[in-house]
């Protein structure tokens, strides 16, 4: 009975020494890395992913440790032997988890996605957060398959499983085929650039921006802060639009059906105004022509730019408020109507344009303050985006042409022309 009240004392003095020896090297390592932290950020994070699970590993070691020394003769020793075995390949598996997650942290925090230009940030950002998640699933199923290793029975069933691979393979292959498709169509997206978290892409008729790109699916934030979880084998298997693929900025349009009697030369004028007043629009480009008099009314389209997709719908909605407010204030003709016009039939007149020999009356032409550059003419930087619809062929305006014939040569720089 004495020696039973010693052992039992021994091993709580042993356990005692253990936990104060743990909490001494942890709080060692902890007062280095927080006097790392006066000068380093990632100081703080590393004490906070590895704390746990480098005190749980030096626990496992340390009652491993004792228990070991101190019932040596044990007659279940084995399977404590084992069972410490088992906890400490998964406490290592934590802990290497742990690191590899503090790794990909610090790595995503080099890569900040609240810049103007953000491509490769969130490129970057993307592919870590996919390759984080893979090296973490494989770090589990080592773990995973270490742990069966360890028993004899597992080992046996490992062997006959290799003798019969193929047929182990058609089965698993045909039972995971839709999971191992999602697998590898998430490693896909990640690394073939296609779409990157906080793009802003329009999937299944819904407007919205990548939040989350995992392994298996993808989620996607409608603007009306709606989830759309799809799988990841969507994005490499249908059509999709990615509107911040080479960059956020976008040409948005504006139409106005409006009477035939509007003065699009007015509106113009309105529409300078209107950008003029806001810091939506970014001052690549802005067009207004009449696209369209058919059906007694008359489309007018503008189409202006901005930096990104949410700035270009508020710059389209201000437009189109400012033009309507603007046409019940100052152009109330303008205003669309339906017309019914009466009017009595005349006999032709004898003194017609042409009857008495004087040649008809031509309308003026347009003075040159009236003329406006439309979206592919008349500017150059409306030519330059005619270009990438031409092949890149440049074009020649008409008044290089007239300069170039009173010279004697060819517009293309050929030889001279007969006349």
């Amino acid at each position: 009975m004495n020696e039973t009240w010693q052992d039992w004392l021994f091993f709580g003095l042993a356990l005692l020494a253990l936990a104060l020896v743990v909490f001494a090297i942890s709080g060692l390592a902890a007062l280095i890395l927080r006097a790392i932290a006066r000068k380093r950020e990632w100081a703080n994070r590393l004490i906070v992913r590895l704390r746990w699970p480098f005190r749980t590993l030096l626990v496992v070691i340390g009652l491993w440790v004792v228990i070991s020394t101190r019932y040596p003769d044990y007659h279940a020793r084995g399977a404590v032997d084992h069972t410490f075995l088992i906890v400490l390949i998964a406490s290592t598996a934590w802990l290497l988890c742990q690191a590899i997650l503090f790794a990909t942290d610090l790595a995503i925090a080099r890569y900040p996605i609240d810049v103007a230009d953000n491509r490769r940030a969130r490129r970057a950002r993307t592919q870590l957060a996919v390759l984080r998640r893979l090296v973490v699933v494989v770090m589990v199923f080592l773990a995973a398959g270490v742990i069966l290793f360890t028993f004899d029975e597992a080992r046996a069933l490992g062997a006959s499983l290799l003798a019969s691979a193929g047929i182990v393979s058609i089965v698993a292959g045909l039972a995971a085929q839709s999971t191992l498709a999602n697998l590898f169509a998430g490693i896909q997206l990640a690394f073939s650039d296609a779409i990157r978290v906080d793009d802003v892409v329009v999937v299944e008729g819904e407007w919205g921006r990548i939040e989350e790109i995992t392994l298996n699916y993808v989620v996607v934030g409608i603007w009306d802060e709606r989830r759309l979880v799809l799988p990841c084998t969507y994005f490499t298997t249908k059509p999709f639009q990615n509107w911040t693929r080479t960059g956020s900025e976008l040409l948005g349009s504006v139409e106005l059906d409006l009477d035939w009697r509007v003065s699009a030369r007015r509106m113009r004028d309105e529409l300078d105004r209107i950008l003029e007043r806001t810091d939506l629009w970014d001052g690549r480009a802005k067009v207004l022509q009449v696209t369209d008099a058919v059906g007694g009314f008359v489309r007018v389209r503008v189409l202006v730019t901005a930096i990104d997709s949410p700035t270009l719908f508020d710059l389209r909605c201000f437009v189109r408020e400012e033009l309507v407010d603007w046409v019940q204030r100052e152009h109330e003709a303008a205003e669309p109507a339906q017309h019914v016009l009466v009017e009595q039939r005349k006999a032709p007149s004898k003194r017609s344009a042409g009857e008495n020999g004087a040649a008809a009356t031509v309308p003026p032409a347009e003075p040159e303050e009236h003329r406006h550059d439309g979206l592919f003419s008349g500017s150059p930087e409306a030519e330059q985006r005619a270009a990438q619809f031409t092949q890149a062929i440049p074009i020649v305006r008409l008044e290089e042409e007239e300069a170039e014939r009173a010279d004697g040569s060819s517009p293309a720089g050929g030889p001279p022309s007969a006349e």
